[in-house]
């Protein structure tokens, strides 16, 4: 069978002006069996043409747009999508076809990829509509083929190792703009929260949220496979069929024939008490394995496919049991059968994971690997995605927290979906923004503002003086010699590279004195009511259900740990003054105070100029008036 790559479909998304926002053509087909041009959208991508052509596009001659779909047909893997807007006068066109009606037509060409190479993507996707729309005929579409058959021939998986996943997301912009309030951002979504991010265009959106999830490990390379677990909106009558009859995702679990089997008969007593009390159930274990690539359309997935397996319904919510041990064992054997027919390296499959699955029940370790210069990842039994051996990336976006860098305004109703428990989400609509409820951050791009709406959460999230020095640390090292046009963010320090380099340790750090016996000093370097507030998180019980040896070998202390000083007390003062309310205010007062100040001074000193020269204009005439005087009656 023919290997398929990575780029799954070209879209082109038009608008349309009765119709509105509408797929024009797709190669492949997005529905097989169908034409290229056909209209039909899988119910999964119902959103696909509005994410593609963004809310309020006219305004801009072109825009780039990063968008996350959900995967079809039970397939677990989230589809990146990538595209490229553009708008033409509709008088310039060679060939004008009859339902263009408006002056100007407007079109994306849109790239749905199973890699996340955002930046990849979109410096070829742009050649491409350039020339697209440099034909000035839009029914040449063979230019489209070419650009997926190019694309499928040069890009692989290890197109994710290097820094070229990175590419067009810069840290380095990130600090310049926000500063010390970048770590604010990180230590964020390490709580799992509600954080909205907004601004218009939608390039500088996507940007800036995609390069905060930069700095976590591994974030972008794996940790986005489980972001966009969602269902589309439905009518209330279909709503109300779907919640009595459809399986919630929590009600499925991913395993391979043999890892089931291996964990049904290895979990002890020590792991079932893991699994309730931290409420984890071993749901996302995921062990890809090599069968037929096919969907429930018949359709080729992702060369990573795997088999889900429905919980039995006599399986108790309340029950102390792993759901490993609640699984049919009849459903085990049937696809434990298919998997030896289907799967000739099943037997590799479950070499490797009985060597993860420790079979006298003991925690999972994740043993370290040796520091050859190749990162060597092992699939996380419990999150599901690919770990390395400090346990990055961390499993955030996962179990219903989503990763959303644009959302149009049909999605709207997933802000305040019950099945969504969080989401990092990026809008350009200003009702987004205006309803505040649904969100506990918001981030507005444009004047690097964050608003935390909850007064404790703000507590939580207030910076310790190690924090403060981190902070100040990569904005001196970030804005010196930013003024070099030649050499400007192209060495180690201060660099892009550099800034994630920074945070990495920082995490490991944090990582690591968790770890600690009697570790309150050490953690209160990292803010202890953090720290607390962060262990309760999903990302953070997943991460501590399995042991990480390789940690033992990282300092498990703040990078800037050590006595407080003057120089503390100054970057205290100034934090205060820039982020609380109270202290923009009093910064406000005293520049406009200053301001008026050096009014006054200059009106005064004009004033009592004016009335010096007066004065002595006066007197000089007085003093020859005088003179004349005397001289005449000496006469």
């Amino acid at each position: 069978m023919e290997k398929r790559g990575p780029v799954l479909h070209i879209v082109v998304v038009g608008f349309h002006h009765k119709k509105g926002c509408q797929v024009e053509f797709s190669y492949p087909p997005l529905k097989p069996g169908e034409g290229h041009d056909s209209q039909n959208l899988p119910e999964e991508w119902k959103y696909l043409p509005f994410l593609a052509l963004p809310d309020g596009a006219h305004n801009y001659q072109e825009d780039t747009v990063f968008f996350h779909l959900p995967p079809r047909c039970g397939d677990r893997a989230t589809v990146y999508g990538v595209s490229c807007y553009r708008q033409i006068e509709a008088k310039a066109l060679k060939v004008r076809q009859a339902d263009i009606t408006r002056e100007t037509v407007q079109k994306s060409v849109c790239v749905l990829s199973q890699l996340p190479l955002y930046g990849l993507l979109q410096a070829k996707l742009q050649l491409i509509t350039h020339a697209y729309f440099e034909e000035k005929d839009f029914s040449q579409i063979s230019i489209l083929k070419e650009l997926f058959d190019h694309m499928n021939s040069s890009l692989g998986s290890t197109s994710l190792e290097g820094s070229q996943v990175y590419l067009g997301l810069s840290p380095r912009d990130l600090v310049l703009h926000f500063r010390h309030k970048v770590l604010i951002l990180f230590k964020l979504i390490l709580l799992e929260k509600k954080v909205l991010f907004y601004i218009s265009p939608v390039n500088r959106l996507v940007g800036a949220l995609m390069t905060v999830l930069s700095l976590f490990p591994g974030m972008i390379e794996h940790g986005l496979s489980d972001c966009s677990q969602y269902r589309p909106r439905k009518s209330i009558s279909e709503d109300a069929g779907l919640q009595e009859n459809t399986p919630r995702l929590d009600d499925y679990t991913s395993v391979s024939a043999a890892d089931a089997s291996n964990a049904n008969l290895g979990m002890g007593k020590g792991d079932r008490k893991m699994a309730g009390n931290n409420s984890l159930e071993g749901q996302k274990a995921n062990v890809p394995f090599s069968q037929p690539e096919k969907t429930c359309n018949g359709a080729q997935s992702s060369n990573s496919t795997v088999q889900r397996l429905k919980i039995p319904s006599h399986a108790s919510p309340a029950s102390s049991e792993s759901d490993w041990e609640t699984l049919d064992p009849s459903i085990l054997e049937e696809s434990n059968l298919k998997g030896e027919r289907e799967n000739p390296a099943s037997e590799q499959v479950e070499n490797r994971q009985s060597s993860d699955v420790s079979s006298k029940g003991l925690p999972i370790t994740v043993q370290p690997q040796a520091n050859t210069g190749h990162v060597v990842l092992v699939q996380g039994l419990v999150s599901g995605l690919e770990e390395d051996q400090y346990g990055m990336p961390l499993a955030i976006f996962t179990k219903g927290y989503l990763c959303l860098p644009y959302m149009a305004l049909q999605q709207h109703h997933l802000l305040s979906d019950v099945t969504v428990r969080g989401f990092v989400a990026g809008a350009t609509n200003i009702l987004f923004r205006q309803q505040k409820h649904l969100s506990d951050a918001i981030v507005e791009i444009e004047d690097a503002h964050v608003q935390i709406h909850d007064p404790e959460l703000r507590k939580i999230l207030n910076p310790t003086t190690a924090d403060l020095r981190f902070s100040d640390y990569l904005v001196k090292h970030v804005t010196e010699n930013r003024d070099d046009v030649f050499l400007d963010g192209t060495g180690w320090e201060g660099g892009d590279e550099w800034i994630r380099a920074q945070f990495s340790a920082y995490l490991h750090a944090l990582l690591a004195a968790v770890l600690q016996p009697d570790n309150e000093k050490i953690l209160s370097d990292f803010g202890t009511a953090f720290v607390t507030a962060w262990k309760n998180t999903h990302n953070y019980r997943v991460w501590n259900s399995n042991k990480h040896p390789a940690l033992a070998e990282v300092n498990s202390s703040h990078p800037f740990q050590g006595q407080y000083s003057v120089s503390d007390v100054k970057l205290r003062l100034s934090h205060s003054v820039q982020n609380s309310e109270r202290g923009k205010k009093i910064g406000n007062v005293m520049v406009s105070t200053s301001r008026n100040v050096v009014q006054t001074g200059k009106a005064v000193g004009q004033s009592v100029g004016g009335a010096f020269t007066s004065a002595k204009s006066a007197v000089s005439s007085w003093f020859s008036t005088f003179t004349h005087s005397t001289q005449s009656l000496g006469d």
